[in-house]
This record gives C-alpha cells, sequence and structure tokens, in this order.
C-alpha cells in the first residue's frame, strides 16, 4: 500500500466557513493578528488573546467537515495516509482521518505557560484568566504562535520523506517553515497541489496541479490516483 502524505492549509478548512488572516490583510476575524496570535501579544494582553481564541472554538463547534475533508478521509481505504495540517482545528479528525499530525497546534486543546508537555482536552470550553495547570500557571491555547517555534516540523519531515505520493490542499506556500516540506518528498514521489488559487511552488520538480477548491480537487484527485493503482 503505497504511502500518501497529505499537507493541508487553510484552503481546506475555508470550504467549511473558517477564515485565515489571509482573507483580509492581515486581519483575522477584525483581529490585527499581531495583538492575538504572538507571544509579545501574550504577555501584554492575555484576556484579549483568550477572548480571541475562545471566538475561534465556538465558531470551530458549529463547523462541519467538508468534501475535502470526507474525501481525504475515504483515500484510507486504498492508501496508507498521512495528513500534516497547517490547521488548527479538527474538522480532519472529524471526517475520520486516523493519522494527522498538526503542525502549529490544536484549538481544542490548552497548555501550560510554565510547562510546554502539560496539554490538556479542553474540547470547545472557554480557557478563562485564573485557569492554571496542576503546577500553578496560566493555561494558554495549545497553538503555535507566529514567532515560535514549530515544534512537530522534524517529525513533518521524516514522514513527507517516506511518502510515495505528496499532496498540498489550500495551502499558499507561504508560511515557512512548512511551506518547505515538499522539498523533502523523495525522488520517486509524485507531487500534486491543489488549490483554486496560483500558488508559487518551492521545487524545481514536475507538480501535478489541480487548479480547484479542496472539495472539487479531491475528489479528482481520487479518481486519478485510483486509475493509477
Amino acid at each position: 500500500m503505497k504511502h500518501l502524505v497529505i499537507l493541508t492549509g487553510a484552503g481546506i478548512s475555508a470550504e467549511s466557513g473558517i477564515k485565515t488572516f489571509r482573507d483580509s490583510g492581515g486581519l483575522w476575524e477584525e483581529y490585527d493578528v499581531t495583538e492575538v496570535a504572538t507571544p509579545m501579544a501574550w504577555w501584554k494582553n492575555q484576556e484579549l488573546v483568550l477572548r480571541f481564541y475562545n471566538e475561534r472554538r465556538r465558531q470551530l463547534e458549529k463547523a462541519s467537515p467538508n468534501d475535502g475533508h470526507l474525501g481525504i478521509a475515504s483515500l484510507e481505504k486504498k492508501f496508507m495516509v498521512t495528513v500534516i495540517t497547517q490547521n488548527v482545528d479538527n474538522l480532519h479528525e472529524r471526517a475520520g482521518s486516523t493519522n494527522i499530525l498538526h503542525l502549529h497546534g490544536e484549538l481544542t486543546k490548552a497548555r501550560s505557560t510554565a510547562d510546554p508537555s502539560l496539554v490538556y482536552d479542553i474540547g470547545y470550553k472557554d480557557i478563562l484568566k485564573g485557569d492554571k495547570c496542576e503546577k500553578g500557571s496560566q493555561l494558554r491555547p495549545h497553538i503555535v504562535w507566529f514567532g515560535e517555534a514549530v515544534p512537530m516540523m522534524d517529525e513533518a519531515a521524516v514522514i513527507t520523506a517516506e511518502a510515495d505520493i505528496f499532496v498540498v490542499v489550500g495551502s499558499s506556500l507561504n508560511v515557512y517553515p512548512a511551506a518547505g516540506l515538499i522539498q523533502y518528498a523523495p525522488s520517486h514521489a509524485s507531487l500534486w497541489l491543489i488549490d483554486p488559487n496560483d500558488v508559487d511552488i518551492p521545487v524545481s520538480r514536475h507538480v501535478e496541479v489541480i487548479k480547484q477548491p479542496a472539495s472539487k480537487g479531491v475528489a479528482l484527485l481520487t479518481e486519478r490516483l485510483l486509475a493509477e493503482i
């Protein structure tokens, strides 16, 4: 069974109604990202940051996986599928995908500000000022903010290096280090990109481009991959 590695970005979740800050020139749901998604923002105004992510969590609870998420999950019937996602939502899990690596954290989890290894499942509950871990430090969103290291990046690179097929879905390939993952795909792997927009692909190898939204693009990808089996 071939190893199919899929890197997903904000474009796939946009079809479920979840916006990104790139939709409106550096604003994320009308918030300046520098005020809500950086370590400096956290130390400047924890209540604002917590409120922002509490709102995102409530938005996520109302969202549903779309045909792109569902199509990726169904590929597990024919391939060994690993999803590497830049998204912090849980729509891949809810669609049925079973092997998911979250590069940028998870919205439905909180972690200790003092000990990053202390991570808690909170579902769609709010995190409030004064909510603390067992060591007594304030809980923060389990999110990799702009300016922070991406701890899962090394694992993602190892996974990509083992791919027989590497697919990018709904990513502008502008956010590093995630955008550089495609360069770790082995020379024998076929490379695919699904996105309705023009994307600058940071690799000199041939990439099959399906210029469609994720929901339609994943269906077309599935047809083409199954035809090659």
